[in-house]
């Protein structure tokens, strides 16, 4: 077992506020759990506190069932991969992977096994002779990797690794990472501010804003079903517009809509990008800006006073107006005062 428990973790650096605030959260054996958030928001702290880098204020941590918060990081059983990578400049890769081991006084015929073994599953074998600044980034980060690996760790902290990566060889790695994750059957805790990654590879997604958990859940629920405005907003592409509901009736631009639900009064209606043309009451915008992006294209618009924008397939018509079409049924409602779900 090589779960991780956060148990009532808060983490104060002037004593006031807390950059930390009281966070519970139960990390399972072998998950592969996503902290994502905007910058600011506490991830790359939890994953220092848990790693034993910093300090906590107040709660516990635990690893493997065992409270760690008096233990040296180097006795805790964990690997960080660091968004720098962190490498050893004058040291060759075999140096820079054996590292670890050489430091645990671990015999040098079982370092050279070990360093071969790992060294061959990255795809670094005949590079073990080069220095870091003779390497791509790709294979830099690489390096990173199997110096956490090679030493058979409980759990990967993984700090936000591929941001320093062109967005191909992103793509690449999120693959490389998931396959990693699938063979080594270890417990994974990986940070990052791009949705994307938090989507493809997380088994559970935890959604962080001002040092709190706002929801922690697999990708397909925290994207379908969003707790508040604040995850709707940060996970896809979502549209907000505040509107009036009376009688069960609200209106966005000129066209009414009517819902079963009992709401009343001012909310925030939400509907997601792609949804814009998969309903049947048609509304017309008139585009501020319209980016190609490949396969589709993106307009940008307003209603109700609010920006908004729909992603639209390249046959799409668009002229100096637009027929959206739009359905009640792909809307989400929130309180406009506390921004929960209704």
């Amino acid at each position: 077992m090589s779960g991780v428990l956060l148990k009532n973790l808060v983490k104060s650096y002037d004593g006031t506020k807390n950059v930390i605030d009281n966070i519970n959260l139960e990390i399972r054996d072998k998950e592969f759990i996503v902290l994502v958030g905007s910058s600011g928001c506490g991830k790359s702290t939890i994953l220092r506190l848990i790693a034993g880098l910093e300090e906590i204020t107040a709660g516990e941590i635990l690893i493997n069932e065992r409270v760690v918060n008096n233990i040296h990081p180097k006795d805790r059983d964990i690997a960080f991969v660091f968004q720098s990578y962190a490498l050893y400049p004058h040291m060759s890769v075999y140096d820079n992977i054996a590292f670890g081991l050489k430091m645990r006084k671990y015999p040098k015929s079982e370092i050279y096994t070990k360093v071969r073994e790992v060294a061959k599953s990255l795809n670094l074998d005949e590079l073990l002779d080069r220095k870091p600044r003779q390497l791509s980034g790709g294979q830099r980060q690489r390096v990173a990797l199997g110096r956490a690996i090679v030493r058979n760790p409980q759990v990967f902290l993984m700090d936000e690794p591929l941001s320093n990566l062109d967005a191909n060889l992103r793509i690449q790695m999120r693959s490389e990472i998931k396959k990693l994750h699938q063979k080594l059957q270890t417990t994974f805790i990986y940070v990052t501010h791009d949705q994307t990654e938090a989507l493809t590879m997380g088994d559970r997604i935890v959604v962080l804003d001002k040092g709190k958990i706002q929801q922690a859940d697999t990708p397909d629920i925290i994207y379908n079903k969003p707790k508040n405005k604040f995850v709707a907003g940060f996970i896809g592409q979502m549209n907000f517009i505040d509107t009036n509901i009376e009688n069960g009736r609200f209106k966005i631009l000129d066209k009414e809509f009517y819902i079963q639900k009992d709401i009343q009064g001012a909310v925030t209606v939400a509907i997601r990008a792609e949804k814009m043309i998969n309903g049947n009451e048609v509304i017309s915008v008139c585009p501020e800006i319209i980016e190609m992006t490949g396969g589709e294209r993106i307009i940008y618009f307003n209603l109700n006073g609010s920006k908004c924008s729909a992603r639209l397939p390249l046959d799409y018509p668009i002229g100096e107006s637009v027929q959206l079409k739009i359905s009640v049924n792909d809307m989400y409602f929130f309180d406009k005062k506390t921004g929960e779900v209704i």
